[in-house]
């Protein structure tokens, strides 16, 4: 399909608002010199990305919970997300800027629709990724977030959340999905937040970490929050009745504090999680049962498929990896 072609009055309107969003930005900065340089601003001091917005942010100070400050960024700073350190500046009525960025411990980046690589959180402990019955959690899409989450070196979890839908029907199916996981050595909580179930545990899990809930839309995320975090109250959106996936209600990435300790930030709902910037040898070392065998194949370009002397081969034979891990394995690395 081509593209449509712009006419003469489209293309000048285009124009003018990017020249305009320009020249706001520029006056921003101005104004951002002018505070600086006259002594406005306070002292330098430490502080927490709490929620990003654009070109501001909002700052919780270090010694100062749940008290927050809209910011902007000073010129030249990188790319901030919920859960950055930073260093900044105070201003008059709960403003102020941003001065510098502080190093990240860990990172959790997904492509954006240009495929480039996006940070949508910083400083994580635990990726909690939520699935349900419903909507449908297929085994390639858990197996991309553990992917994901392995290649930045940031331990996953997997909450299975409104186990009051498990019945006779779908039981067994679950058991042994779930199962397979546990084998591996994943820790997977089950949850219900009209039962209370596994709520205690979740608290528990997550008390002095900092953890970033991820999953497809639907999933129950905000409604675990509001159980989690009483008074929060983040809008639940319900599962669309053509599709079956959920609508989305969260716009941007936030943080929230447990009262007894820990963070949680809670991400936009996303369906798909690319992993299209991870090269072969990440991508299988994801799949952490597989790293025993890996280097010990007959043939270094070995590619697991039905090679003589294929490790992984002979470990699917022996009962050591699953048939349907080493197929969403394939699956990934094909593209699909």
């Amino acid at each position: 399909m081509s593209k449509r072609r712009l006419n003469r009055r489209q293309n000048w309107r285009i124009e003018k608002i990017q020249q305009e969003r320009t020249k706001r930005a520029e006056s921003r900065e101005d104004r951002v010199q002018e505070q600086l340089q006259a002594g406005e601003l306070g002292g330098e001091q430490q502080g927490t990305v709490i929620a990003h917005y654009g070109s501001q942010l909002d700052i919780e100070p270090i010694d100062q919970p749940n008290t927050l400050f809209r910011c902007h960024l000073r010129a030249n700073l990188p790319q901030l997300v919920t859960g950055d350190h930073i260093i900044w500046r105070a201003g008059n009525d709960n403003s102020g800027i941003v001065v510098a960025a502080q190093e990240r411990k860990s990172e959790l980046c997904r492509p954006d629709s240009r495929g480039q690589l996006k940070p949508v959180a910083a400083n994580i402990d635990y990726i909690v990724q939520v699935i349900a019955p419903l909507p449908t959690p297929h085994p390639n899409l858990i197996d991309r977030y553990l992917v994901a989450a392995e290649a930045v070196d940031i331990e996953p979890v997997i909450l299975f959340n409104k186990v009051d839908l498990i019945g006779d029907d779908n039981r067994e199916h679950f058991a042994q999905l779930l199962g397979r996981y546990e084998s591996i050595g994943y820790r997977v909580i089950h949850a219900s937040t009209h039962t209370s179930t596994g709520l205690d545990e979740i608290k528990a899990l997550l008390r002095n970490h900092t953890s970033v809930f991820v999953g497809q839309s639907g999933v129950g995320k905000s409604s675990l929050i509001n159980a989690l975090l009483p008074g929060v109250d983040i809008r639940v959106g319900a599962l669309s009745e053509q599709s079956g996936k959920g609508t989305h209600t969260t716009t941007a990435a936030k943080l929230f504090h447990f009262p007894a300790g820990g963070d949680l930030i809670d991400s936009p709902g996303i369906r798909e999680f690319g992993l299209g910037h991870i090269d072969q040898s990440t991508l299988i070392d994801g799949f952490r049962e597989f790293r025993p065998f890996l280097g010990y194949c007959r043939f270094r370009d070995c590619q697991h498929e039905h090679e003589p002397g294929c490790a992984l081969l002979k470990a699917l034979k022996e009962g050591q990896i699953s048939s349907q891990r080493l197929a969403s394995y394939r699956h990934i690395l094909s593209g699909n």
